[in-house]
């Protein structure tokens, strides 16, 4: 059976194409600068050279239809016809206050969709049009929608709570959801299989550093704390965004910069963060490099972006009762190792001792950790598409599609 999934920004739409039986990947792509003028779409068939295509992509559903284009090309594609595709996963960053697990989609689905997006104005929209452009383009394919917000669901009120009065919570739904939910689900179990334990008991500190950033501490496969809240702008500094602030400051730059509610946001989503403080870039790469250089700012803001990391882990072992493992992930976590090293050789006082070799020729999953440390210590590369694709198999399954004819 081969699953594709999908994951749509505002502008941007990523795409992967699995062959279930093994979990392989048949293709992979992404396309960017949808409604510009510059539209291209990036395609790579499994051993087989990259290409690139520049596309006219005014829309979704344009963009939609260019790569399932691509995967029926007779050069380039990968199937032969869009009927070998049997199911699209939809990755949606937020699902709000009804939904707790991966669903199949329906018409009422949709429709909550559209009622919850102003809790994410930029991610649900496009999610929303991916979702109507396969419906359009494959009208008898399943399709599953899977939750950034789903896995954290299972937190305790005591630390999905604000303090602010209950009310909101009820009228409004204002709480913290977490994000970065199926990066997170999937490392929490790679860890467990790389500690030789049952998911079920294994404690881990999952660190999701990226241009977005959150930590989630998981208790035998449940969240019991995370560092995202009610939207992805809390939590620790990130590339743009300033993670966790007094709320105070919010209305301070607001009357001091006579900025409106669309420009405060702005300034604290995009303006902010790694790129703010340092003055350099919102990559932490580059940031590095201007670090090293003696840059004072870049210096600053990664030792504000590591002290935050360590402001987690420490909280998170200690609501945790213990770790077993902590988990470093995405663009950050998998390939900074003077990130890895600046967090980890503050860890020596909960048991997690660093083997800086391993540390500095790392790749790929992997133990850093010497042998003898009692918090085990792991690079894991997240793959979210297929945690997306998984759960749509075995929705599909669940729900009983008529499985025979996708065989």
């Amino acid at each position: 059976m081969k699953i594709l999934v999908l994951n749509c920004g505002s502008s941007s739409v990523k795409y992967q194409l699995f062959r279930m039986a093994d979990e392989s990947i048949l293709a992979k792509g992404f396309v960017d600068q949808i409604g510009m003028d510059n539209s291209v779409l990036e395609h790579q068939a499994a051993g087989r050279e990259k290409i690139n295509f520049k596309v006219e992509m005014p829309d979704h559903f344009s963009a939609i239809r260019a790569v399932l284009e691509t995967l029926i090309d007779p050069n380039y594609g990968v199937v032969r016809d869009l009927w070998e595709i049997r199911a699209v996963g939809h990755r949606i960053v937020h699902g709000g206050p009804n939904f707790s697990n991966s669903v199949l989609v329906d018409d009422k689905v949709v429709a909550e969709l559209r009622r919850i997006i102003e809790l994410a104005p930029l991610h649900n929209p496009a999610a929303i049009m991916g979702i109507e452009a396969c419906h359009k383009q494959m009208p008898n394919v399943p399709m599953v929608v899977v939750f950034d917000t789903a896995f954290h669901r299972g937190m305790p009120p005591r630390n999905y709570l604000y303090g602010v009065p209950y009310k909101y919570y009820e009228k409004y739904s204002v709480r913290r959801y977490g994000f970065h939910g199926t990066s997170h689900r999937y490392v929490g179990m790679r860890a467990a299989d790389m500690l030789g334990k049952p998911y079920e008991e294994a404690k881990t500190i999952s660190c999701h550093l990226g241009n977005g950033a959150s930590l989630c501490a998981i208790d035998g496969g449940r969240v019991l704390d995370t560092s995202m809240g009610f939207t992805p702008l809390a939590g620790l500094l990130m590339g743009t965004r300033c993670g966790d602030l007094d709320p105070a400051v919010v209305y301070y730059l607001m009357k001091k910069e006579n900025l409106d509610a669309e420009g405060i946001n702005n300034l604290l989503n995009k303006q902010s963060g790694l790129l703010g403080l340092s003055g350099v870039s919102n990559d932490i790469r580059p940031v590095t490099a201007a670090a090293l250089a003696g840059n004072p700012r870049a210096m600053m803001a990664i030792s504000v972006f590591v002290r935050q990391i360590l402001h987690y882990i420490g909280a998170y072992y200690l609501e945790l009762g213990g770790a077993d493992s902590i988990v470093f992930t995405a663009g950050i976590g998998e390939n900074s190792s003077l990130i890895r090293k600046k967090v980890c050789s503050q860890l020596a006082v909960i048991g997690a001792a660093l083997d800086e070799e391993a540390n500095l020729n790392a790749c790929g999953e992997t133990v850093i950790s010497l042998p003898d440390s009692k918090v085990k210590i792991f690079v894991i590369p997240t793959n979210e598409e297929l945690v997306i694709a998984r759960d749509t198999l075995e929705i599909v399954y669940e729900k009983n599609m008529g499985l025979d004819r996708f065989f």
